[in-house]
C-alpha cells in the first residue's frame, strides 16, 4: 500500500494524479493546498510520495523544499512542472535523492514511469530535465537584460495583477503576457511569482514597504 500526498493547485493536473493513482485500489491519496497543509500531512504520514507543482505553490525559494524535504527523510518527491530553471534542477538533483522530475507537457509514459519508481523509493529524472541540465553545463551565459516592456510586466506582476488584467491594460493578449511571463521566468532564473516580487523589490520596481517577503 503506498500513500501519495498530491499537492498541485492545478485542478485539471490534480485530477489526472489522481485518476492513475486510483487504478491501484491499495492507494492512499490525500491532498495538500499549501505549505502548511503539506507538513502537516507528512507528519502524519512520513513514508509518503509527494507530488508537487513547485511553480504554483507556496514555497518562497528550493531552500524552504529542500529544509521540508530534510525535515522528512523518508518521504519522497516527484516534481511535475510546467517549466523549472536549470538553477533550479541543478540544486535540487544535485542536493537530494529524494526527488524526482518530470514535466507537465511531457508523454504520459514518463508520469507512469515516475510514479512507479518513486513507489519502489528509486529516483526518476526525465530526459527533458536531464537535457536542460546538460545544455546548461554546456552553456553558461550572463542572464539577459529584461527589455522595458518586460520590466513593466514584472512591476504588474509584482502588485498582485492577474494575467487578464495586464493584457487589458497592454491591449495585448493573454497568450502574449503569458509568453512575456515564460520568457522573464526564464532571463531572470526563477520560477514562482514570489522569487520575481523578491527581484522586483531589488530592481527597484515596486516599493519594498507593500510587501513582506
Amino acid at each position: 500500500m503506498a500513500k501519495y500526498i498530491i499537492a498541485d493547485n492545478q485542478e485539471i493536473t490534480r485530477f489526472a494524479i489522481e485518476s492513475l493513482l486510483k487504478q491501484n485500489d491499495e492507494n492512499q491519496i490525500y491532498r495538500a493546498s499549501d505549505k502548511t497543509s503539506l507538513v502537516a500531512k507528512l507528519k502524519e504520514h512520513e513514508h509518503a510520495v509527494v507530488i508537487l507543482d513547485y511553480t504554483l505553490f507556496d514555497f518562497a525559494d528550493e531552500d524552504q523544499l529542500l529544509i521540508v524535504s530534510e525535515r522528512f527523510a523518508l518521504s519522497q518527491w516527484l516534481l511535475i512542472s510546467d517549466e523549472l530553471t536549470p538553477q533550479f534542477l541543478r540544486r535540487v538533483i544535485y542536493s537530494s535523492h529524494q526527488f524526482s522530475i518530470v514535466f507537465k507537457d511531457g508523454p504520459m509514459k514518463d508520469v507512469r514511469d515516475a510514479l512507479h519508481a518513486v513507489s519502489h523509493h528509486q529516483r526518476f529524472i526525465s530526459q527533458r530535465a536531464l537535457e536542460v541540465i546538460i545544455s546548461q553545463q554546456n552553456d553558461e551565459e550572463k542572464p539577459d537584460i529584461l527589455t522595458a516592456t518586460e520590466a513593466e510586466i514584472v512591476k504588474a506582476i509584482a502588485q498582485g495583477k492577474t494575467t487578464k488584467e495586464i493584457a487589458e491594460e497592454r491591449f495585448s493578449s493573454i497568450h502574449t503576457i503569458t509568453t512575456h511571463r515564460k520568457n522573464i521566468f526564464r532571463k531572470l532564473g526563477i520560477n514562482t511569482a514570489h522569487e520575481l516580487i523578491k527581484y522586483a523589490i531589488r530592481a527597484g520596481l515596486v516599493d519594498p514597504s507593500e510587501f513582506y517577503i
